[in-house]
């Protein structure tokens, strides 16, 4: 098993949790309005009802990590891969420079993402209020696609997965990072909140996604002495120096 698969898991926990805890103020909201429109019912089931809400956004975020890693192998089979690790490289340190609120170029990402989620909002409002798990469930799925610059930029990430497996296990791994932000949002603890959204936590997120940034742009660019060699081939020389070449379709 190559190192790049564990890394890449732990990658997608921490650029969750980072980036939801800057995200809370955004999605707060809805999850304050789920909390709220649950309030009349038991403790154990508002908790269902979080998770099952949870488990319906992690859900759309996996498909749509399998998504763009299909789309990324495509792509790379047709040269396209480093200019696809370039162009992560460059989401990634977009994101931090707005962690900072140094460049906010990436909610122009957002506007564009605005036209699909035009079209789901309707059907996530017919699903308030929330009584029901699998309300909460259908819910989650449908936010899932909330346009969102994180979110952008982990699928960014995930399209340089090598299969739709890999792809939705990273999203997957985003999905359950932005849990404890999410969570705690919906259990309305103010004091962490605060904590979370300290400028510290910021620098901290931002610091993380610069280093990651440069390793992916480093991929980029050690694999990018391989044009010479058919697209295809698994086993260009270069794919053993760059750090993270994720050759291993061969399990």
């Amino acid at each position: 098993m190559d190192v790049t698969e564990p890394l890449s898991i732990v990658t997608g926990v921490l650029l969750g949790f980072f980036s939801s805890s800057h995200c809370v103020g955004m999605c707060g909201g809805i999850m304050g309005a789920l909390t709220l429109a649950v309030g009349e019912v038991s403790a154990a089931r508002r908790a269902f009802i979080v998770f099952s809400y949870n488990l319906g956004r992690i859900a759309s975020y996996s498909l749509m990590g399998a998504l763009v890693a299909l789309a990324g192998e495509q792509l790379t089979t047709m040269g396209a891969g480093m200019w696809l690790r370039l162009a992560a490289a460059f989401l990634l340190f977009a994101m931090a420079l707005y962690l900072l609120d140094w460049w906010r170029g990436l909610t122009r990402l957002e506007a564009l993402g605005g036209g699909l989620w035009r079209l789901l909002q309707p059907w996530g409002q017919r699903l308030l209020p929330v009584r029901t798990p699998g309300r909460a469930l259908l819910l989650g799925v449908i936010w899932g696609w909330l346009p969102c610059g994180l979110v952008y930029t982990a699928l960014a990430y995930a399209m340089l997965q090598p299969n739709s497996a890999a792809g939705a296990s990273f999203m997957l791994a985003f999905g359950v990072g932005t849990l404890p932000a999410v969570v705690l949002v919906a259990l309305a603890a103010a004091p962490i909140m605060r904590l979370m959204r300290a400028r510290y936590v910021r620098i901290a997120a931002a610091l993380l996604l610069i280093i990651f940034s440069a390793w992916t742009a480093y991929g980029a660019l050690g694999s990018g002495h391989s044009h010479h060699h058919a697209p295809s081939s698994d086993h260009s020389p270069a794919s053993e120096t760059a750090p993270e070449s994720h050759h291993h379709h061969h399990h």
